[in-house]
């Protein structure tokens, strides 16, 4: 005789979320995942940021269905009382159900191989051009050249990140740990503990690390109220200097973007280095290890300071491609404060990305992450199939009204600029307002 089946209401459940009582659901049924979030491979923050409700469509966007098994041991014996879904969810999950059956999750082609090769020519060619020649302009060729094989070694840690690009995870560890902490001196282990929480909570002013850039920059004027950072557990405190540097923001965009590296070196070591709890945190210091011991002979190599200066300049400012795409990608869009709510998942990721458009032969040149839209409602598609399925996501946001961005590189900047100039005026503002009033 089949059991009787207990239920509780979203209220009820709404209440277990909290670190030490954590709790979800995934189509209807209920589960405990206050352990599991302290050994979940995405981390804890996605889980605690849907923790007390509904997480079904986020669940579907970063799972294989080969894992859902796995949920069995979480289940609470608990069903959702007033579960319901909504039209949109209902499309998206049948566009992710006729993905999977497709095979379009696991048809990676060709890109990772072809990734390998072009990247392994980039790198050979910058070594090659300090070590076999005495030419100053060689050297800063060599120099763009490493950019931008970081550049591009970027875009494969990233996919190694939201899906196994190689044949084992053994061997997509060992992507994601060469291609990150070895090549690019960026921890792998840092990427996924931010990213994870980006597409979560896409451009939340109060929960997206993503756009949490003060003193430096601020994309709202939302931010001027000093908000908490949920995600870091801090205030964002709009002080004197972040006054003055968010006033110039749109001036000093460019320049910053050309050392923004030099932030991202000093993220990973303060999380590695923290009391946090980092998977693999010795595989990740010695793969940062090993860039910086090969890195440093490459540049020592050079003949004199000033070119050795110029080198690493240079190679910086080459990667500010990638920093100011990303920016392109969420900057302009729009913006909110509070956390993510997993009954409105799609909405949210319309709201906050902005598509890059361009001819199919660029797409090696952006990625994959010109599909920004698409990429963060199937994260795990392989970045060859996201321009195949732009056209059905645009159709399903036109049939529930919802805004589908794709602008011009160049249009995307003009935006971008425009949004921070806006809030740059109006924290401008409140600097020449304080400086009347107190002198």
């Amino acid at each position: 005789m089949a059991l009787e089946k207990k239920y509780i209401t979203q209220e009820q459940l709404s209440l277990h979320n909290k670190p030490e009582d954590l709790w979800i659901s995934i189509q209807g049924k209920v589960y405990n995942v206050t352990e599991w979030s302290k050994i979940h491979p995405g981390g804890d923050i996605p889980l605690l940021n849907l923790s007390g409700q509904d997480a079904t469509d986020a669940f579907i966007a970063f799972h294989p269905t080969t894992v859902w098994h796995r949920l069995d041991n979480l289940f609470t014996g608990f069903h959702l009382q007033d579960y319901q879904v909504n039209e949109l969810s209902k499309d998206y999950r049948k566009l992710a159900t006729e993905f999977t059956k497709s095979g379009m999750f696991e048809k990676k082609e060709h890109v990772v191989i072809k990734s390998l090769c072009f990247i392994s020519i980039l790198f050979l060619s910058s070594i090659a051009g300090v070590l076999c020649s005495n030419s100053f302009w060689v050297h800063m060729f060599a120099g763009a050249l490493l950019g931008f094989s970081w550049v591009q070694v970027s875009y494969l840690g990233h996919d190694s990140g939201h899906y196994n690009m190689m044949t084992t995870k053994g061997f997509n560890k060992l992507a994601q740990i060469i291609s990150g902490n070895c090549l690019t001196g960026i921890s792998i282990a840092w990427w996924k503990w931010t990213h994870n929480a980006h597409h979560i909570a896409v451009n939340s002013l109060d929960y997206d690390p993503d756009l949490q850039h003060l003193p430096v920059f601020a994309v709202s004027t939302k931010i001027f109220d000093s908000i908490r950072s949920e995600f870091y557990g801090r205030e964002l405190t709009f002080d004197s200097m972040s006054k003055f540097m968010v006033s110039y923001q749109h001036i000093t965009f460019y320049p910053v973007m050309c050392v923004a590296r030099v932030n991202l070196f000093l993220q990973t070591l303060l999380l590695l280095f923290s009391k946090r709890r980092i998977p693999d945190r010795g595989l990740n210091i010695l793969g940062i290890l090993v860039f910086w011991t090969w890195f440093p002979l490459l540049v020592s190599s050079l003949p004199n300071w000033p070119e050795r200066i110029l080198f690493v300049l240079i190679s910086f400012a080459v990667t500010a491609i990638q920093h100011i795409q990303f920016c392109l990608n969420h900057f302009a869009a729009n913006t909110h404060v509070g956390p993510p709510c997993g009954n409105d998942w799609f909405e949210k990721q319309t709201n906050g990305t902005i598509d890059i458009a361009c001819s199919d032969w660029m797409d090696w040149f952006h990625g994959g992450l010109q599909f920004q839209l698409e990429h963060h409602l199937f994260p795990r598609l392989p970045r060859c199939q996201l321009r195949k399925i732009s056209p059905v996501v645009r159709d399903l946001c036109k049939k529930h009204g919802l805004n589908y961005r794709s602008l011009s590189f160049y249009d995307a900047n003009v935006e971008t600029i425009r949004t921070l100039k806006k809030a740059a005026m109006e924290a401008r503002c409140i600097l020449w307002e304080a400086v009347n009033t107190h002198g």
